[in-house]
């Protein structure tokens, strides 16, 4: 991206082949009908997760760069506390409320003081932006989807939330995909769109819901903590992005404010301390 396909372009890619993909394997799983109950909130989940969450993210990376996508995506567990005590009442100790401080602080750093100049990443003030919008609308679909995945077989879900998906996002995406030259695709450019595909969205998603299907959320939610250091240590190896001091900061306050909102054991000890 942009020289290729641009970043909503891309996403009509990603739901399209994913959502093809798992219509393909749905003919090997069980036939499952959606209760009508459960509608709503079906949509909302592919309009949380493959729609704005999407369009965020690759039009965020479009216009900063790979490592404080990195970064700020790393908030998402701080992001599904709040919603969780906004809409299930989850209440909130002292260690929690001085993670979330110290998260956002990384954050805001990293959105206030983190832009320089870059070749590929135009305006990284914006697309960090466009990053914390990416983090809050995931966090949203993993407390949407939970209850779902209880009672639906993980194809059953990505068949449909990535239907919806298409027509969701097709507004947006149609421009941009459509000026695609796709017969003068280079092979680099061609197989790293295949792995976009297969690997980040089709494979992600698959395993991020039979994840939450068999594990707690909060045990899926610290897998996140990888996301930085494997982005950092790639982007760096492959002189796609480098790290400053800025960025380093950022990335530690929010590893620490997100240990300090997922941490378990001996809380209501922590938490006198910090009071």
């Amino acid at each position: 991206m942009p020289d290729y396909i641009g970043a909503f372009g891309f996403i009509m890619l990603r739901v399209v082949g994913a959502s093809a993909l798992f219509w393909f394997f749905s003919l090997w799983t069980p036939r499952e009908k959606i209760d009508r109950a459960d509608y709503l909130r079906l949509f909302f989940a592919a309009l949380l997760g493959m729609c704005i969450n999407m369009l965020m993210f690759f039009k965020g990376l479009e216009l900063s760069t790979p490592i404080n996508s990195g970064v700020i995506v790393t908030l998402t567990p701080i992001i599904v506390l709040i919603l969780s005590v906004i809409f299930l009442n989850e209440r909130l100790g002292t260690r929690k409320i001085l993670g979330i401080a110290i998260g956002f602080s990384g954050a805001l750093l990293l959105i206030l003081y983190g832009a320089q100049e870059v070749a590929d990443a135009p305006n990284i003030t914006l697309g960090n932006i466009l990053f914390l919008i990416n983090a809050t609308s995931y966090g949203a679909y993993l407390i949407l989807v939970k209850p779902l995945t209880q009672k639906y077989h993980t194809i059953t879900l990505m068949k449909w939330m990535f239907l919806l998906g298409i027509f969701l996002t097709f507004p947006v995406t149609y421009g941009d995909f459509s000026q695609v030259q796709w017969d003068q695709l280079p092979f680099d450019v061609i197989w790293r769109m295949v792995f976009v595909v297969v690997g980040t969205t089709f494979l992600t998603y698959l395993l991020n819901v039979y994840a939450l299907k068999t594990l707690p959320a909060s045990v899926v939610g610290a897998f996140i903590y990888l996301q930085p250091l494997i982005t950092i240590v790639y982007a760096v190896f492959t002189e796609n992005d480098r790290l400053d001091n800025v960025k380093a900061v950022a990335c530690l306050l929010v590893l620490f404010g997100v240990y300090l909102v997922t941490k378990k054991g001996r809380s209501k000890k922590l938490d006198s301390r910090l009071g």
